[in-house]
């Protein structure tokens, strides 16, 4: 019995390192993130494939470097020229996340500070280069979702190479110098209240037409009717009508033929 305590002393001792060597060797990785296998003896191999969530197992000696690779947001305030030299803020949102396909080489060539090395100078260098060509003018108002658009490709032209995915660039606001912004917005005011005093023209102008179409066309009617009218119309019809009040119990006295062009005179009627 005394000698029992000596011998398991060693399977003791060789149960806790066995222990140790198994929670080593067991990673878990959160889900959204994905692990880069760093090897003692060799660093991390760009050709491996990243590690997935879940428990993964690896040799103790090594480590594992943890990446989240779901899409991610960074604002980015910057501070860019125009076409005619002028000073504008743009305030941006820019949606990403590392190309998981290449994680081992992102890490082992630009690290886990790959925003501020590679991705942050690539907007920044885009947005430049998009807004120097445009005005003002343009860039508050008309020419924002095509420049938003320009400065998204050429960013992605940049870092696509550099195992970044990037997802997309939102121009939130432009801010302009305060000059410049109140003498656009006059000028804007300027243009709809043009096109609004052009639309009452033109609605007039074709109110006009109308009313002279009408007018023209009762002329016409007239015209016609007053051509058709013979003094042996006038004279039927003043017949038709003598019949009529003839059989009218209010006619009294009824002369045939006594007025201009023989039409009837009518007296007495009350």
């Amino acid at each position: 019995m005394e000698k029992l305590p000596k011998i398991a002393f060693p399977f003791i001792i060789a149960i806790v390192i066995l222990f140790v060597i198994v929670a080593k060797s067991v990673v878990t990785i959160d889900s959204g993130h994905a692990g880069v296998l760093y090897k003692l003896n060799g660093g991390v191999d760009p050709d491996t494939e990243a590690l997935g969530e879940g428990i993964n197992f690896v040799a103790p000696w090594n480590n594992v470097i943890e990446y989240e690779v779901r899409q991610q947001e960074v604002p980015e305030r910057m501070s860019v020229l125009s076409s005619n030299g002028l000073d504008i803020k743009l305030d941006a949102s820019v949606l990403y996340q590392p190309d998981v396909s290449n994680l081992a080489k992102l890490h082992k060539e630009k690290g886990r500070n790959y925003l501020s090395r590679v991705l942050q100078p690539a907007i920044r260098s885009a947005a430049r280069s998009v807004v120097g060509r445009y005005t003002p003018e343009q860039l508050y108002s008309s020419k924002r979702d095509a420049i938003q658009e320009e400065i998204f490709l050429e960013t992605k032209k940049i870092v696509e190479s550099q195992y970044i995915q990037l997802n997309s660039i939102l121009i939130r606001d432009v801010t302009l110098p305060p000059t410049i912004k109140d003498a656009i917005e006059r000028k804007l005011k300027q243009e709809q209240e043009s096109l609004e005093y052009e639309f009452r023209l033109v609605t007039a102008a074709k109110e006009a037409e109308k009313v002279i179409i009408e007018a023209k066309g009762k002329a016409d009617a007239n015209k016609i009717l007053s051509a058709s009218l013979t003094d042996k119309i006038l004279q039927d019809k003043g017949i038709e009508a003598t019949t009529k009040l003839a059989e009218s119990s209010n006619t009294k006295v009824i002369v045939i033929g006594s007025g201009d062009s023989g039409l009837p005179i009518i007296l007495g009627n009350q």
